[in-house]
């Protein structure tokens, strides 16, 4: 969901990402769908497509896990 909250905010279609991340449009339907758990090599290239640092995509995950940093 955190790609794809990213992606819409920056006005971006799935095939606009797919073209600027290098990555298959199908590929990045998977992922936002949850349906595939990208590599870190391939989170990279969507965060690179997204103009974002890599932790922007995962950092979202400590904050709802009770007991994990950044938790309230």
């Amino acid at each position: 969901m955190q790609i794809r909250r990213l992606r819409e905010a920056r006005g971006y279609s799935l095939e606009e990402l797919a073209e600027r991340s290098g990555l298959s449009f199908r590929g990045l339907i998977y992922i936002e769908h949850g349906q595939r758990s990208p590599s870190v090599l391939t989170l990279l290239d969507i965060a690179a497509g997204l103009g974002v640092e890599p932790g922007e995509l995962v950092n979202h995950v400590a904050r709802e896990v009770p007991g994990k940093r950044g938790s309230p």
